[in-house]
């Protein structure tokens, strides 16, 4: 898909964060589809930036393993590749993990209703089809223990891999086998509210466990 000729201008404040964020999320919503080939002048004019924070945001999204840049020559949206997605995942299933481990005994009754309601709504866009709300209401829900944790580099460590989970939860999410995903997140939440640190544990580690294999 070419690159948008009309997008809103980035905001001047946290810029280098709204660029990466940007491009980011067009990777992962498929705007920039895989194979794509990114020039930083092209880019730069798309958002309304400079190229110094475009090529900054390429170089972290090179770390994340969502762009693939060779020095000299193009820099491209990678495809996704099961080998990778499968690393990704288990790194992204033990931050989890980590991250309830930490919050048992400090979640709130409010906390544990409040992702109750993010899989009621992640139920809901499931049964509408509607994968861009099914994949925001799955970030709130796990985000609940996340937050409360309050660790700063397992939010670092989930914040560069998510992106690249969100691209193979767009298959998950879209097929039949997306009721699964509720049903898991029923166990964390129970587990959660009953305090039980190492079934909380497993369970968020099951509901990664559900993505699609890819070959």
């Amino acid at each position: 898909m070419p690159i948008p000729r009309n997008a809103p201008a980035v905001e001047r404040h946290l810029l280098r964060e709204s660029v990466y964020h940007r491009l980011r999320d067009a990777i992962v919503d498929g705007t920039l589809a895989p194979g794509e080939q990114l020039r930083d002048v092209d880019l730069a004019a798309w958002l309304g930036v400079s190229r110094t924070p475009v090529r900054e945001a390429l170089l972290r999204l090179a770390e994340a393993g969502l762009i693939a840049a060779q020095p000299g020559r193009s820099t491209t949206v990678t495809s996704l590749d099961g080998q990778d997605v499968r690393e990704v995942r288990d790194v992204v299933a033990a931050m989890h993990q980590l991250a309830v481990l930490q919050a048992i005994g400090r979640l709130r009754d409010s906390d544990v209703e409040a992702m109750r309601l993010a899989n009621a709504r992640f139920r809901e866009a499931i049964a509408a089809g509607d994968v861009e709300a099914a994949l925001v209401a799955d970030g709130e829900l796990h985000g609940v223990p996340v937050s409360v944790a309050s660790n700063r580099a397992l939010v670092t460590v989930l914040e560069q891999y998510t992106p690249v989970l969100c691209r193979a939860e767009r298959l998950r999410f879209s097929s039949a086998s997306a009721g699964v995903s509720a049903d898991r997140h029923d166990e964390l939440i129970r587990a959660c509210a009953d305090g039980d640190a190492d079934r909380a544990a497993r369970a968020a580690a099951g509901t990664w466990s559900t993505l699609p294999a890819l070959e």
